[in-house]
Order: structure tokens, then C-alpha cells, then sequence
């Protein structure tokens, strides 16, 4: 099959239209690169791009990037595609599998095919409940292969393997980064991830949910150091052939969290006590000793300034603010003096392998 190809050589930014995948794209849009995201929407959504459309030269593709795909003519590719918190990912734990070890498959391949860097979003999770503290990128991890928590774990384990068998065997320029704990703007109401959990049921003077006794540690990153992070580590010019950590090395107990939303929210929320959930890491901060030497970054934002910028995006989500007004231009609207290709002439599924299911 004849590959497609695209013009002003834009960067794919797969599951580019969620959480982090968004921050990610309006940076590189900002920057004056041309973006295409790929996205399946499970749990992305486009209003969180929307406001770019008219002004950028951004495409909106839905896709699953476990299906094949074939591009010409991209020049960077980030995978950043798979549910991130645990009630999202759990979810369809299968469908994690698939998108964590098909997905970066897929997108290596078009790395290997268009010769350019791929940027694998790996995870702290790939750790499991470290013995070893704070986590450095030698260290192999403490993962339970076959619990509840596997699909993500154990996929995105496999997905670095297969990113660097890629480097060994293909040469393809592959950077894969160990990302913490990361909040901001943008989060879903519904992400349950404690930073979000915790916002929500404040501002809505709901009890805050602790699992366990809340001595359990966490590092919070805000998303727009994160996003840095992986800029940089993108248009470094070494050759790592190692995962890099991207966290915030400051470690916060999940009480001294609570405490803190508390103080910052002015509610009167008390907390309450559940079980901690099965293989919940009891420590998770990382050591960004290589992010500083190889990169030079190392994130910035206090966890008050971060957490103060997010409370006020629940704030106004939770408040019912009208969204921005929706863009005029269609999605994937036929326009010949585009700077990006219109996305439905420039993608194509890869000849199927049998058992694939067709979208």
C-alpha cells in the first residue's frame, strides 16, 4: 500500500488530545511546528484543542494507534496514547495492553519507515512498589505481573523493551521517558488520580477520599514543567540509551496533600479512610539526576503555585463556564491552502493482520 504523504512536515502527537497530550501540543503549535493528532477519544476530548483550530496548523485524527497506520514526511513522533490513571485504564484492561505494546509497535514502525525520533511516554508505573528509593532509571522495579494493575505496568514495560530493540536493531532514535506523578489544568473531572480526586471533592465540600493511612508518598509534577521536559528531551541531541526520568523530586505524603487542597480551597471537607487498593505503591519519587546532566531541566513550579493554578480550572469546570466558543472550522474541513494535508486523505490503515477488528 502507497504510504501517504504529508506536507509541512508536521510532528504526531499521538492520544494528543488528552490531559498531558494537549499541554503537548499547544506548546509545539506555539512553537510554529505543524501538529497531527492521533486520538481514539476514550478518554480524551477535543474541546481540549478546539480553541486551536482556527489559528494553528493543527489536524484532529481519531484513531487507535493499535491499529497500523502509514504517514510520510513527519519529522517527530510522540507516543503519549494510553489511559493514565488507574480507574480509566482498569477499565478494559486488554484494550491497555493492546494500546501500550501494539500501539508503540505501530508507531515505532512509522518511526523506522520516515527515519525520525519517537518519544515514548513510559510511566513510574514500570517501578511497581520500589524497595529501591528514590527510583533511579537503573533500577528494574517491584511490579505484581498478574494484578489489577498489570495491564498498565506490565504494557508499558513492553513497550520499552520494544523501543529499545528498535534502537538495537533498527537504529531508530527512540527516547523513552519514566513519567511521575503529573496534574494541572485539563484534568478530567472524573481522572481519579488523587490530585483531581482531591480538588473535586473539595470544591464540592465532599469528604476527601484517602486510601490506606496516607503516609503513602507521592512527587506531584505540573504539566507545564512536564511538558518542557519532554520537549527537551526530544530535541536533545545525545543518544540515550536509557529511559530518563521526568518527576518532580520533591515527595509529599497523600496527607500533607489533603491538608494542603484544604488550605487552598477553604473547604471544610473532613477526610475519610478506605482501604489501600491492591499493589498501590507505598513510596514513588523519582531521582532526575540524568534529566539535569542530559537535558537540563528540572521542573519548576511549587506544588502550591501548581496546585493553585488547577484548583481554579475545577473551579470554573465545576462552576459551569461555558467552554470557548467552538471553532468554525470543520474538524477535517477540505482546504487547499492548508499547511497540514486534510487528515482523512492523509491516513491510511496498514494492510490487517488477521483477528483485527475494523473501527
Amino acid at each position: 500500500m502507497t504510504a501517504r504523504l504529508l506536507l509541512n512536515s508536521p510532528i504526531v502527537v499521538a492520544g494528543g488530545a488528552g490531559f498531558l497530550g494537549s499541554h503537548l501540543c499547544e506548546r509545539l503549535l506555539a512553537a510554529g511546528h505543524a501538529v497531527v493528532c492521533l486520538d481514539n477519544f476514550s478518554t480524551g476530548r477535543r474541546s481540549n484543542l478546539e480553541h486551536l483550530l482556527e489559528s494553528a496548523p493543527l489536524t484532529i485524527q481519531s484513531w487507535d494507534i493499535a491499529e497500523p497506520l502509514l504517514l510520510m514526511g513527519v519529522t517527530q513522533i510522540f507516543n503519549l496514547a494510553c489511559p493514565a490513571s488507574p480507574p480509566h485504564y482498569q477499565a478494559d484492561p486488554i484494550r491497555t495492553t493492546m494500546t501500550s505494546v501494539r500501539g508503540a509497535y505501530n508507531l515505532l514502525e512509522l518511526a523506522r519507515t520516515n527515519g525520525v525520533p519517537l518519544l515514548q511516554a513510559s510511566t513510574s508505573e514500570v517501578y511497581g512498589d520500589p524497595t529501591v528509593h528514590p527510583q533511579t532509571e537503573a533500577y528494574w522495579g517491584h511490579v505484581n505481573p498478574t494484578g489489577t494493575r498489570a495491564c498498565y505496568d506490565e504494557g508499558k514495560r513492553c513497550a520499552e523493551s520494544l523501543c529499545f530493540d528498535y534502537q538495537r536493531e533498527h537504529d531508530v532514535n527512540v527516547k523513552v521517558a519514566r513519567i511521575f506523578n503529573t496534574y494541572g489544568p485539563r484534568m478530567r473531572v472524573d481522572d481519579g488520580r488523587v490530585v483531581s480526586n482531591f480538588i473535586v471533592q473539595a470544591l464540592q465540600s465532599k469528604p476527601l477520599t484517602i486510601y490506606g493511612d496516607g503516609s503513602q508518598t507521592r512527587s506531584f509534577c505540573y504539566v507545564d514543567d512536564l511538558v518542557e521536559g519532554l520537549v527537551r528531551f526530544m530535541s536533545a541531541k545525545e543518544v540515550l540509551r536509557t529511559p530518563v526520568n521526568l518527576g518532580n523530586p520533591e515527595e509529599f505524603t497523600i496527607l500533607e496533600l489533603a491538608d494542603l487542597v484544604l488550605e487552598l480551597t477553604g473547604s471544610r471537607s473532613r477526610t475519610v479512610f478506605q482501604p489501600l487498593p491492591s499493589d498501590d505503591p507505598t513510596q514513588r519519587c523519582p531521582n532526575i539526576d540524568l534529566a539535569r546532566r542530559a537535558l537540563g531541566w528540572e521542573p519548576r513550579t511549587t506544588l502550591r503555585v501548581g496546585l493553585e493554578r488547577t484548583i481554579a480550572y475545577f473551579d470554573r469546570v465545576l462552576a459551569g463556564e461555558p467552554r470557548r466558543r467552538r471553532s468554525r472550522a470543520k474538524l477535517h474541513a477540505v482546504d487547499p491552502n492548508a499547511r497540514v494535508q486534510p487528515a482523512p486523505a492523509t491516513l491510511e490503515p496498514a494492510t490487517r493482520q488477521a483477528g483485527h477488528v475494523q473501527r
